[in-house]
């Protein structure tokens, strides 16, 4: 039986609407990463409608989709199982997550290097890490998406659509921002602020380069200082007591045991927080510097070797379905992308969303991201 016709009728609500008003980048929550309704039949393979796929000697088919370590163990809920025994069961379909150590970049070394890869699709592409296998390979790492055969493509909202040649869904989202303790400094205001005194020796950043909460805060202060100001900007942060580390759990774990009063985390921290009774609300606080957040998207791709076409097309549409983006984006703590799904009301209250949501586009992260992060990185390490 075909899951979200209910979901996909229902009303749009508040919450979503104020994100589809977004003109906004780069899944949500706590996690991190080093960055068809109609019949169809395929030699060997039959699909129908009613959620089952199976191959014509009635056994079912197979799926191995790559992802990140977080996705299926992440600090929060992991949504990796959800998605693996909900689509088995609904589709009939065995399904394998792949996780490698090096995660989206393995299958681009892969590709390069004219091995198999091991797997048909990745979810938790981001703009940056598409943008990265396009720039090291002669031959596109993903296949596009014919979105004619999924059903709530869309419902994508504009906002977060990454790809021009729709090779990767949104299903993921959240937004970069300061989650800072109360009880120690007040909300900056501005990003200049964070090079003040009220707020020296403050703030802990995972590197830029090789973490996308890093890479996604970098990327804002270059739009807010523009290419010919923003090093400037950080050699300010780095003599106002910046402190860096390798990875997002660092830095969170850092701030958590209140080595720093700041952290650049997630606009969804208190969903998480709030969880816990007898978490301390007000080191959960979310503060968007000049009103801006940087939006971190990822998304479903399919890769251009699989031969596994209808069946990468009916994950993508489970993927993009109602009720999985309002279960996934539950246990990862982030926010729906398709804007007939919504948060549970209890909630929405606590995943924040910035009045002036900020993202750059394809052309201009593969023009210049490498050039900006590697210039940066330079300045942290003399501090």
């Amino acid at each position: 039986m075909s899951r979200g016709s209910d979901e996909r009728s229902s009303s749009r609500r508040e919450f979503v609407a104020a994100i589809g008003s977004a003109t906004a980048l780069g899944l949500a929550g706590c996690i991190e990463s080093t960055d068809a309704s109609e019949p169809s039949t395929t030699e060997g393979t039959t699909t129908t409608t009613g959620g089952t796929t199976a191959t014509t000697s009635g056994e079912p088919q197979s799926l191995k989709i790559g992802t990140t370590q977080a996705y299926v163990d992440a600090v929060s809920t992991s949504a990796g199982d959800w998605v693996k025994s909900t689509f088995e069961s609904e589709y009939d379909v065995d399904f394998e997550w792949v996780v490698r150590e090096n995660e989206l970049n393995d299958f681009v070394q892969r590709k390069q290097q004219g091995v198999d890869l091991g797997a048909d699709g990745y979810v938790g592409v981001t703009p940056t890490g598409l943008v990265r296998a396009d720039r090291n390979l002669d031959e596109s790492l993903f296949a596009a998406f014919d979105t004619s055969r999924i059903s709530n493509s869309d419902d994508v909202v504009d906002a977060y659509r990454f790809d021009p040649q729709q090779r990767v869904l949104p299903t993921g989202s959240s937004y970069v921002c300061i989650v800072y303790d109360e009880n120690e400094v007040d909300a900056p205001e501005t990003l200049e602020d964070l090079t003040k005194d009220a707020w020296a020796d403050s703030l802990v950043l995972a590197n830029p380069q090789n973490t996308v909460t890093g890479l996604s805060f970098l990327l804002w202060t270059v739009q807010e200082y523009g290419p010919d100001g923003y090093l400037d900007y950080w050699d300010r942060l780095v003599d106002n007591g910046l402190q860096t580390s390798g990875s997002w759990n660092a830095a969170y774990t850092a701030y958590s045991n209140q080595e720093a009063s700041m952290v650049v985390s997630y606009s969804t921290d208190q969903v998480y927080a709030s969880q816990s009774e007898d978490t301390d609300m007000a080191r959960h606080q979310i503060a968007f510097p000049n009103d801006q957040g940087y939006a971190y998207v990822s998304g479903v791709a399919q890769f251009a070797d699989s031969e596994n076409d209808d069946l990468l097309h009916t994950f993508a549409d489970f993927m993009l379905e109602a009720e999985t983006q309002r279960e996934v984006a539950v246990k990862n703590v982030g926010i729906p992308t398709v804007s007939d799904a919504s948060l549970p009301e209890g909630m929405q209250q606590y995943a924040h969303v910035p009045e002036n949501k900020l993202q750059y586009g394809y052309e201009m992260l593969r023009d210049n991201a490498d050039e900006w992060r590697e210039d940066v990185s330079r300045r942290i390490a003399t501090q």
